[in-house]
């Protein structure tokens, strides 16, 4: 247990050292001032000249209230969460192998899958405070706009399914992991971050998204239209972030790293 804490101590002095986790703040960030645009452009119909905005917002949101501006922050983060959290993800557990210092870190007295358990630890609760502070961003947005008030509990369970949804997107990270030690860096669990979200799209228009796991949370969040989610799809999710997970931490112990 005092190893586990250790490397997760050790973990969080890099990301609080590196300024990679601040600029995907930054980029994340954009989200809800994005939905927040939307409601003002729903506010004020004809703000923007020719409309075509507004159209836009109408289609995608609806309304100038809470649940349409929860609803569009939750559509942004099960598309964009995919990107951000999976960049992160390839940060982590590449940037040993770009700065040299894997050798080091696997010469320390803790076993290898203490180390990579710290890492799966340190990524998911970074990811976690991003939407946090989407969500607190979110809020103030809200406010400043004033926001109609959301009708009874339903406020809750748009927040759920934001949250919900930012997990799922958290668990299809866990793969970039394993490219990142297989690939020994940065480019090739990027490349295949990006694959994903390409190919999340494709599958999703062609109507088959509920069996290709990185388009189980666009699906689930109605960015599709009204699509019944199989329980099959949320367990696909699941195998997935753990098929990462283990693999990653079984390549790790076994592989020979002096070549």
């Amino acid at each position: 247990m005092n190893s586990l804490l250790t490397a997760i101590w050790a973990e969080l002095l890099k990301v609080r050292r590196s300024r990679v986790v601040w600029l995907t703040w930054l980029a994340f960030s954009f989200l809800p001032l994005m939905a927040g645009f939307f409601m003002i452009l729903l506010q004020n119909p004809g703000l923007v000249s020719g409309g075509m905005m507004n159209e836009k917002a109408k289609l995608l949101t609806g309304k100038a209230d809470w649940i349409s501006f929860i609803g569009l922050i939750t559509q942004g983060v099960a598309v964009g969460g995919l990107l951000v959290f999976g960049f992160l993800t390839s940060w982590i557990f590449g940037r040993e192998y770009a700065d040299h210092t894997l050798k080091d870190l696997l010469a320390l007295p803790m076993a290898r899958s203490t180390i990579m358990l710290a890492k799966f630890i340190v990524v998911s609760g970074v990811c976690l405070l991003l939407l946090a502070a989407i969500v607190l961003e979110g809020f103030l947005i809200g406010k400043w706009l004033h926001l109609a008030v959301w009708p009874g509990n339903a406020w809750l369970a748009s927040l759920m399914l934001l949250v919900k949804t930012a997990g799922l997107t958290i668990l299809l990270s866990f793969p970039a992991a394993l490219l990142a030690t297989i690939g020994r860096g940065y480019l090739a669990p990027i490349g295949f971050v990006v694959l994903t979200l390409v190919l999340a799209q494709i599958i999703a228009a062609a109507g088959l998204g509920s069996y290709f796991p990185w388009a189980v949370p666009g699906l689930n969040t109605g960015m599709a239209g009204s699509v019944a989610i199989p329980r099959v799809s949320f367990l696909l999710v699941w195998l997935t972030g753990l098929a990462g997970f283990v693999s990653t931490v079984l390549w790790c112990q076994y592989a020979d790293f002096d070549k």
